[in-house]
């Protein structure tokens, strides 16, 4: 997810600025001729860039950035004044053939994302598809990531997680992707807008119930970082009357299976025994499929 990480207000780190040329030096081949480097960047916190990435977008030919101005704040921090183009939903369809061509000539190509991990709910993932289709070789940078963040600071079981990204707004679609959410057996993450936040939690209240778990997290890696957790309503409540700002990260928990009733199971078995299932392998799926104990699949796959 695209995170504006604001440096304006981060110290000056000493020796900041020599830091990627160290670390172009450890690594001088740190990036790859003709290929295209997908580069995670801090969500916000300054220090959260690894040595390899720093070493990656000093010696690549040119750095594709979602947006240059968010982009130069970082790269002035550590000295970085490799080109940077600017590669976003709006000029793709001009750009990547650009870059393709770059590419195919030799040069290694970092690309960006305002922050964090690129093509998580960012753009991008065109210029990939078009380098991978292009046999062009894509090698990833790892680092900080606001859905890993999320995940292990929220007190809620963090795998295994689906990563949903911003719900749709409004309709047919914004209620499909909330059920979506609602019906997932495991962690769900999504992400949200300040003014939309309420409105989200109530929504997801009101399919899920208001007491399934939820964690928001806001502005991580940051000044004002914040973890609320509770149910759904306690946190719509608490965000209702302390309107939050920032970026906003949701894990909601997974759904509890219900507790399968003798009756619903025995229509399970009936129907197997219907369709010529044997007493054995109904009491396996009866056990397997549906929670059944031994005993009572048993009973049931030899009811007659």
């Amino acid at each position: 997810m695209s995170q504006s990480g604001d440096l304006s207000g981060q110290p000056v780190v000493e020796g900041a600025s020599t830091l990627a040329t160290r670390a172009a030096e450890l690594w001088p081949q740190a990036v790859t001729p003709g290929a295209l480097h997908v580069v995670s960047t801090p969500i916000g916190h300054l220090a959260d860039i690894t040595l390899r990435a720093l070493a990656v977008l000093r010696g690549a030919a040119a750095i594709c950035c979602e947006d240059t101005r968010h982009a130069r704040p970082l790269l002035d921090r550590y000295g970085i004044g490799t080109a940077t183009l600017a590669l976003h939903e709006h000029n793709e369809a001009s750009m990547i053939p650009r870059v393709l061509e770059r590419l195919r000539a030799g040069e290694g190509i970092a690309l960006i994302s305002d922050a964090g991990t690129p093509l998580v709910s960012d753009p991008g993932a065109r210029l990939v598809d078009a380098a991978i289709s292009a046999g062009i070789r894509v090698v990833p940078i790892p680092g900080a990531s606001a859905t890993l963040a999320a995940l292990v600071a929220c007190g809620l079981t963090p795998h295994p997680f689906t990563v949903l990204g911003f719900p749709e707004r409004k309709g047919k679609e914004r209620e499909n992707s909330l059920a979506l959410a609602v019906r997932s057996p495991h962690a769900v993450v999504l992400f949200e807008s300040p003014n939309r936040l309420v409105d989200t939690l109530r929504d997801l209240a009101a399919i899920a119930g208001q007491a399934r778990p939820v964690a928001v997290a806001r502005e991580l890696t940051k000044h004002f970082e914040e973890i609320r957790r509770g149910t759904l309503e306690d946190v719509a409540a608490y965000y209702e009357a302390v309107p939050p700002r920032g970026e906003i990260v949701i894990v909601l928990s997974g759904a509890t299976a219900a507790e399968p009733t003798e009756d619903g199971l025995r229509a399970t078995a009936d129907a197997l025994r219907a369709e010529g299932f044997r007493p054995r392998d109904i009491v396996r799926t009866l056990m397997d499929e549906h929670g059944a104990s031994r005993n009572l699949a048993y009973r049931l796959a030899h009811d007659t």
